[in-house]
């Protein structure tokens, strides 16, 4: 076509086909693109016009009709014949042994499996918990747990911590994330036999996903990344054959209705595996919104079809996803009824609607003497609590803090304050109740150890700031107390559970809500998410702030007690939530503690890093080999190039339009630009928000990014092939997959858990910044098979072949410098060499560890020496100084003392005096040596040296 040819695509459907050049006129549905970009719009047929019809035939030769594998015409675009499955069924048998290959190597706890696993285990023991991901991966996680007939009696609680002896299923927990990885092979071939490219591209597209690196890894784990990938797939899938029955005028078709309803099911599926899933309703809404606006321009679309058209989309795209999501919440309310190590994210109303956390009735009016355990409102609902322990600074007082359990320290009594000149103590139960109301004056009394809640002109000992003063507990019996004990109580207006009037301004349990002044500085009672130190248990710090916000200054009273209240009077509980109510809620918690996850972890990196695959991620070590999460770099860098090329191509066509050319009006590039712009904006979708995210962030974010830039890669790959032969097309393709398959195999060790010498893990890193570690590999391959491997919960096999001898070292939490995504990174654990493997050795070592010279003469036969067979401690292994007390910093002690202190008296203790024999030797431990007389002489010339010096 030439660029200055006038053109008009008014009635173009970019979707269709290309056919052979026709001279009449033909009926065609009236469309404006394909996959969202643009969408069908009227069912009535109209007549292209003779203009369109040579538009659409101009230029169309050989290279662009609708060629398949082998060079013959598939006569159904998007369809597949016979020959189509038998190829797709052999890259389903390549695709199995690729993803199933040793599924059950490594034997323990790889990894995130530290959370996903635990997650399982407290699903099956119904106790609630809380995490920052939707649960439905979660849910068929536990599912395949229980078929492999799981009891929930692991924690997988460490890295490296063994699965076999414990008799847990792994390989059927990671046999289902295995199948949704291997099922993501044909989705990818008929996604882009969908997208009208050829099958020589399906093949490659499909077989580049099946030796992608990455994607195998998250697939044989068992982690929630294979899940998110499979449904993306699924939803892509889905949407694309809708679009293009769409454009093909076969709007509200059974076919039709049938690939909205399941686009809608996986967009509700892919966000309840992970929130990540959001991008991809995005993507698909993207889509419809431009789909809509395009029918809207529509002059032959009535507004009744437009209506109906809109109608179906947000039944399908917006209700069906939020009802699937809501029924996974439902599901998981459902298993975990139960009081779980999860309670303390949750409001006091969630709480107890969980067996195991519910409390009796309270008494609802609460009155002067009334004996009362008071809660925080927002953080997590914590006690105000006090115990017998002092601060060790500022007024040393007794601690006030906030504590999350119940607990008797919790209970304190309420005392009229109005009287500045009464006794120390009134016979409250006695007395008749008198209700305390807003802008009461009140004094809290500690009732175990009778001191009263009291603050002052002190720092806190934590949040050391002038706005904040510290709050104690002060006093004693028989002393009334000062005026720094008392507090004003300020009702506030909104209440909890259903609305009580009288609850806004006379003090009720449970229903009202209230802040206490401090009634000489005008702080208000104050908590907020800090710690204290271990003098103060880690318990929630209190304090008296002048500038509080609101919530963290909102305490109500949960139990309620007094004498002189009927046993009939009025009592009151917890309101119990509805389902949506606990829907929010938890939703709400998820969403702040997924934000709150912004400290660093060994292995996080950022999004900047993920498409040039700077660094991975280590995942296990132990027995010298190793998992760490590292993507095909051919296929990885080749779908990032693919990106910058067509965005590249685009913008110069862009600068040529400017120039008068028409390029994006050839049939040919309209058709490969509508699906190159679809796919990069599904790419950039995927990808461009995590750079608005300050949480932690991995390399296996990129992943469902990275699947729509490898479908992008196999669309400029059709594209620059378009104009060669088909067998030549095939053999480019070949190459393409030749290098992949290399590159997949070079890496495979690292994604296997396979052996590896150090010698080709120094080759493999092609970037600096890989980090996976290559001294714990062999030097030789041979070397995996003549050493058995030791299996034990935390025992990591390191053989030292200098000395000959096999050793072991015990990590006491993971193998590597590993953490939980939701932890801070802390130091690594120390490690500690502990006795060889087999025997132990009954050599007992000397006390004292100073070098002793050898007896000049002496034969080891002779003084009953054993070889020491120990490992070399630390790499400077051998030499005086380093096993010396003073230069100490643990290992491995021969079992001498395992309980030695290196303290001063130690020193002393440890310390061999010159001229005289090591400690604890006796004259029998040394067998006596006839010596002759010049020997002798020699001896005592030495010795009387030694004394000189």
């Amino acid at each position: 076509m030439s660029s200055q040819t006038p053109l008009t695509r008014r009635n173009l459907p970019l979707s269709a086909p290309i056919s052979a050049p026709t001279t009449q006129p033909v009926q065609q549905y009236h469309a404006q693109g394909q996959f969202g970009i643009g969408s069908g719009s009227s069912n009535k047929p109209i007549i292209e016009s003779d203009a369109d019809t040579k538009l659409r035939t101009h230029s169309e030769g050989p290279t662009s009709t609708n060629v398949a594998f082998g060079g013959k015409r598939r006569s159904n675009a998007g369809k597949l014949g016979k020959r189509e499955y038998a190829i797709l069924a052999g890259i389903m048998i390549i695709g199995w042994w690729v993803r199933l290959y040793k599924l059950g190597r490594p034997d323990s706890v790889v990894f995130d499996e530290v959370h996903f696993g635990g997650f399982a285990t407290k699903y099956l023991k119904r106790k609630f918990f809380m995490d920052v991901h939707p649960p439905l991966a979660k849910l068929l996680i536990t599912l395949s747990a229980y078929v492999g007939g799981f009891d929930g009696n692991f924690d997988f609680k460490d890295i490296g911590k063994d699965y076999i002896e414990p008799g847990v299923p792994y390989i059927t927990m990671r046999f289902f994330p295995a199948i949704l990885g291997l099922a993501l092979i044909p989705l990818t071939f008929l996604t882009i036999i969908a997208l009208k490219l050829s099958l020589a591209t399906a093949i490659l597209g499909s077989l580049l996903i099946a030796f992608e690196n990455a994607l195998i890894t998250q697939s044989r784990l068992i982690l929630l990344d294979s899940f998110l990938v499979f449904f993306t797939g699924l939803t892509t899938l889905f949407w694309i054959k809708f679009c293009n029955l769409d454009s093909d005028g076969k709007s509200f078709s059974i076919d039709w209705w049938l690939n909205l309803s399941l686009t809608g099911i996986s967009l509700g599926a892919v966000v309840s595996c992970k929130w990540v899933g959001l991008f991809t309703i995005a993507m698909i809404g993207f889509s419809t919104i431009r789909q809509l606006w395009l029918l809207l321009g529509n002059l032959k679309v009535t507004p009744r079809q437009w209506i109906r058209h809109f109608a179906a989309r947000t039944l399908c795209l917006i209700v069906l996803p939020i009802t699937f999501y809501m029924l996974m919440f439902k599901i998981h309310f459902w298993i975990l009824n139960e009081s779980g190590d999860g309670d303390g994210f949750m409001s006091s109303e969630f709480q107890h609607t969980l067996q195991g956390h519910g409390m009796e009735n309270t008494y609802a009016d609460v009155g002067f003497g009334s004996k009362v355990a008071i809660r925080h409102v927002n953080t997590q609902g914590g006690y105000l609590h006090s115990h017998n322990h002092a601060y060790p600074g500022g007024s040393k007082q007794q601690q006030i803090t906030l504590y999350p359990h119940r607990d008797e320290n919790n209970v304190w009594r309420i005392v009229n304050a109005s009287t500045p000149d009464g006794p120390a103590s009134y016979p409250w139960d006695e007395l008749p109740i008198e209700y305390v109301l807003t802008g009461t004056k009140i004094r809290l009394e500690h009732v175990i150890t009778e001191k009263r809640l009291h603050s002052h002109d002190v720092r806190p000992p934590v949040s050391e700031v002038d706005f904040q003063n510290e709050v104690s507990g002060y006093g004693f019996p028989g002393f009334a107390g000062d005026a720094n004990d008392d507090f004003v109580v300020e009702i506030a207006k909104q209440t909890r559970g259903r609305r009580d009037r009288t609850a806004r301004h006379r003090l009720k349990s449970l229903r009202s809500q209230f802040r206490l002044r401090h009634a000489l500085t005008g702080c208000y009672l104050f908590s907020h998410k800090v710690k204290l130190p271990d003098w103060g248990f880690e318990q929630q710090e209190v304090t008296c702030n002048k500038n509080p916000t609101w919530e963290n200054s909102l305490w109500y009273i949960e139990t309620n007690e007094h004498a002189q209240l009927p046993f009939d009077a009025d009592k009151v509980n917890y309101e119990r939530p509805s389902f949506f109510e606990k829907f929010f809620e938890l939703n709400a918690v998820m969403w702040r503690t997924n934000a709150g996850l912004t400290d660093r972890h060994a292995y996080d990196s950022r999004p900047q890093s993920w498409p040039v695959l700077r660094r991975g991620i280590n995942f296990w070590v132990q027995n010298h080999r190793q998992v760490y999460l590292i993507g095909n770099p051919v296929i990885w860098w080749s779908s990032t190039l693919a990106i910058v090329a067509y965005l590249g191509i685009r913008g110069l066509m862009i600068v040529r339009a400017k120039r008068g050319f028409r390029d994006l009006h050839q049939p040919k590039i309209a058709f490969y630009d509508e699906v190159c712009s679809y796919l990069v904006i599904a790419w950039a979708l995927h990808y461009l928000p995590f750079f608005l995210m300050q949480r932690q962030l991995f390399l296996h974010h990129y992943l469902p990014a990275l699947y729509f830039a490898v479908l992008l890669f196999c669309t400029v790959f059709d594209y620059i092939t378009s104009a060669i032969r088909p067998r030549t097309r095939i053999q480019v393709a070949a190459v393409v997959l030749i290098l992949a398959i290399w590159s997949w195999n070079h890496w495979s060790p690292l994604t296997y858990a396979g052996p590896w010498t150090k010698g080709q893990c120094e080759k493999g890193k092609w970037l600096k910044t890989w980090d996976f570690s290559c001294n714990d590999f062999h030097d030789d391959l041979g070397q995996y098979t003549a050493i058995p491997a030791v299996s034990s919960n935390k025992i990591d096999s390191a053989v030292t072949h200098d000395s000959g001898a096999i050793t072991t070292t015990l990590v006491e939490e993971a193998p590597e410098p590993i953490q939980n995504v939701f932890e801070a990174v802390d130091v690594p654990a120390e490690e500690k060499t502990i006795a060889p493997v087999g025997p132990q050795n009954e050599v007992q070592m000397q006390e004292s560890t100073a070098e002793v010279p050898p007896q000049q003469g002496a034969v080891e036969s002779d003084v009953g020496v054993v070889e020491d067979t120990r490992a070399p401690v630390g790499n400077d292994a051998g030499q005086p100084g380093v096993t010396d007390i003073s230069n100490d910093e643990g290992g491995w002690h021969g079992g001498a003392d395992e309980d030695m202190k290196h303290d001063h008296d130690n020193q002393d203790k440890h310390t061999q005096e010159p001229g005289k024999a090591p400690i604890g030797a006796t004259k029998q431990d040394i067998p006596e040596m006839e010596l002759d007389k010049d020997q002798e002489r020699l001896v005592e010339d030495l010795l009387k040296n030694d004394e000189s010096v």
